[in-house]
């Protein structure tokens, strides 16, 4: 059971990862298809993955697991199989919109589905075998990317075609289904309706801005369009019965310390990691197999680290891990920037010493984060502060995308291409600098001193 419901979320996790490495060749298959069209394949599906991650988690404890688990997984899998065969880039995001769907269905019931199914003294390990799959999926994204694109970049999609099927077959057989009785309503779905068109305007507005200029009315009116919607979310938060996140959640200050933690260290996240496929293919010329193989050890170091901290960890305040992480990751970019140059293409010295780095801190901050998130909240609380949590992570990916292209731009010749990004990677640095500073939130508040008694 462990083996099928992990492997459901293997897929999921990904394809936030594999679909890095066709970019370029995505791009050249649909031609007159600029960098700020093509972001969407990236941004369509992380957007609609946050925006449905906590309601149809929350659909899933009512009616139940089991049954929203092989929905979305059918789902993921037939959605798959469409962007193989997509004719065009918006037919492609299109049915990466559905994509995402079936992997907001999947991801939540499977974690669910497995607590529901162990005894309470196992959960722990199970649960971080679950989690580890993540980070297996972040170095495997990379060179299965790279291996498959070689061969067509459709093949990057088809690949969940037998694994799907498999996981159906498997998973029908050997999981038993769970539901939460005490859920009674579904969470607000307008709300999360807001919550992507908002996310999705912003995003708009970021990655077009340099196209249609940044004073423009079109870039200003999705600015604007965005504040409006994210406001009437947060309104509807307020308001609502049941409500897509509840306000009371981001009272408790180590969930709101995380919260904002997470958003801005997942910026730096997919920043720096697009930023490294773009260097290798469209400076460096590589080939999608060598940038798959050179992006691989970062991520790569990130469950060995995870795995040490899992065993290291009560030793040291999440606090302190997650602001160490952060600003090891942000002195990965920084090494890296320092010591690429704009000429030659030496790996090993100039990106690999950036991406170990990166890769320590991802291992450090990313699973404690994760963590700290629901580590003060109360029991029947913890699963809707898990999708929170992972929500956020996601909308910090699609602005890190969105930030990273519009500073990139088109640069037309090698040295603009390389300040472009020297000024992506200062920018991503900065970010992680942020990240760090948010995290001390994690750290326990100092008692005051008592007021001294009168004589």
């Amino acid at each position: 059971m462990l083996a099928v419901l992990s492997l459901a979320a293997f897929m999921a996790s990904l394809d936030v990862f594999i679909v890095n490495v066709a970019f370029d060749k995505i791009g050249e298959s649909f031609h007159g298809s600029s960098v700020s069209d093509l972001s969407w394949v990236l941004n369509a599906y992380a957007i609609i993955y946050a925006a449905l991650l906590v309601p149809l988690g929350r659909l899933a404890d009512k009616i139940g697991r089991k049954r929203m688990f092989l929905l979305g997984l059918g789902l993921f899998t037939l959605a798959s199989v469409a962007c193989a065969a997509a004719p065009g880039l918006w037919w492609l995001v299109v049915f990466r919109v559905v994509q995402a769907v079936g992997a907001a269905a999947l991801t939540p019931t499977s974690l669910g589905l497995l607590l529901a199914s162990v005894p309470a003294e196992k959960r722990m390990p199970y649960v971080r075998i679950w989690s580890a799959v993540a980070g297996i999926a972040a170095a495997a994204g990379p060179v299965l990317g790279g291996l498959l694109v070689s061969a067509s970049w459709r093949w990057v999609f088809l690949v969940n075609l037998p694994v799907g099927i498999l996981a159906l077959v498997a998973a029908a057989r050997v999981v038993p289904d769970s539901r939460d009785a005490n859920v009674s309503k579904v969470p607000d779905m307008l709300g999360a309706a807001v919550l992507t068109l908002g996310i999705g305007a912003l995003a708009l507005a970021i990655v077009k801005g340099g196209d249609w200029g940044w004073g423009s009315g079109d870039t200003v009116a999705a600015f604007v369009a965005a504040a409006v919607l994210l406001v009437w979310f947060v309104w509807r938060a307020e308001h609502h019965p049941v409500p897509l996140l509840e306000p009371d959640l981001y009272k408790v200050r180590t969930f709101a310390a995380a919260n904002i933690a997470m958003i801005t260290f997942s910026v730096g996240f997919a920043g720096y990691l697009l930023t490294l496929v773009l260097w290798l293919q469209n400076v460096w010329h590589w080939s999608t197999v060598s940038t798959g193989l050179a992006v691989a050890p970062g991520p790569a170091v990130v469950p060995i680290v995870a795995v040490l901290v899992q065993r290291l960890g009560h030793r040291i305040h999440p606090g302190v891990l997650t602001t160490l992480g952060c600003l090891v990751f942000g002195a990965g970019i920084v090494t890296t920037l320092l010591l690429v140059g704009p000429h030659g293409s030496d790996y090993a010295s100039a990106l690999l010493p950036g991406e170990l780095l990166s890769g320590i801190g991802i291992g450090l901050a990313l699973p404690t984060l994760l963590g700290s998130a629901t580590a003060g909240l109360p029991p029947h609380r913890a699963s809707t502060g898990s999708g929170a949590i992972n929500m956020t992570r996601q909308i910090g990916y699609v602005l890190g995308v969105s930030v990273i292209l519009a500073i990139l731009g088109t640069p037309t010749s090698y040295a603009a291409a390389h300040t472009a990004f020297v000024h992506g990677w200062w920018t991503l640095a900065a970010v992680e600098l942020a990240a760090a500073t948010a995290a001390l939130g994690l750290l326990p508040r100092r008692p005051r001193n008592p007021a001294p008694s009168s004589p």
